[in-house]
């Protein structure tokens, strides 16, 4: 967005006003409801089962490389962690219900919660192979940005990642996220350097792209065979233009 450069009384550039500010509201245990998914707030005497049997039945130790907990052992170790999780409100854990089955598919968080400054993060995207390329997991990312955005009023929403994670990566910039930069040497995890890669969404921004998920997502993007006609990405062009 470009914006007129203003001056202060010194001559010094300022950033622009934002009238009228007000805190962010704070994940407030609503479920979001889509066509072919749901997010509800996380309920592992719900779902933990279920869960474990998506992530876990059998286990693909691929899958959790850049993920922050080991591969599970066993059952109750996975439980646990997530009985911990649920209990944080930043992480603010969804469970990801795949409306067709009712079946648990997957788990997504809102984190890093700066609701004084209206910045929140996507993270711990953990997507089963029932969910992964799919429009359940399309769907996922969009029901979050409009939750952000348009009810509890965030202006920026962050994701990042290990630089070394392709598909993250790749994902971010399919979502329509805009790459910032490389915060080098960040953390250590598991033992191993990580290089985390910065991206962002500004609330105008989602606001010029929200139409490009919605035709997306529609049935009429899809054939009989359930293959999309054209891709997110040419439909986010064509409605941020």
């Amino acid at each position: 967005m470009s914006v007129e450069l203003e001056m202060n009384e010194y001559g010094q550039p300022v950033g622009s006003p934002v009238p009228s500010w007000e805190a962010a509201k704070l994940p407030d245990g609503s479920s979001l409801v889509g066509r072919f998914c749901k997010l509800v707030p996380m309920d592992i005497d719900a779902y933990g089962e279920q869960l474990y049997d998506a992530f876990c039945n059998p286990i693909e130790e691929k899958d959790w490389t850049y993920l922050p907990p080991q591969p599970f052992t066993c059952k109750e170790e996975f439980i646990s962690y997530y009985e911990k999780m649920s209990c944080t409100s930043d992480p603010y854990q969804f469970v990801i219900v795949d409306l067709n089955t009712g079946l648990a598919v997957g788990s997504i968080a809102l984190m890093r919660i700066d609701s004084a400054n209206g910045v929140i993060e996507i993270g711990h995207v953990t997507f089963s192979k029932k969910l992964k390329k799919t429009a359940m997991a399309t769907e996922t990312i969009y029901l979050l940005m409009k939750y952000v955005f348009e009810d509890l009023g965030y202006r920026r929403l962050e994701w990042k990642c290990h630089t070394l994670n392709a598909p993250s990566w790749k994902s971010a910039t399919r979502f329509g996220f805009t790459f910032e930069g490389i915060f080098r040497q960040a953390a250590v995890v598991k033992g191993r350097n990580r290089d985390t890669a910065w991206f962002s969404l500004l609330d105008y921004e989602f606001e010029k792209i929200r139409n490009g998920f919605v035709q997306w997502l529609d049935d009429s993007n899809f054939d009989s065979c359930g293959q999309q006609l054209h891709k997110l990405s040419e439909l986010i062009q064509i409605s941020a233009d």
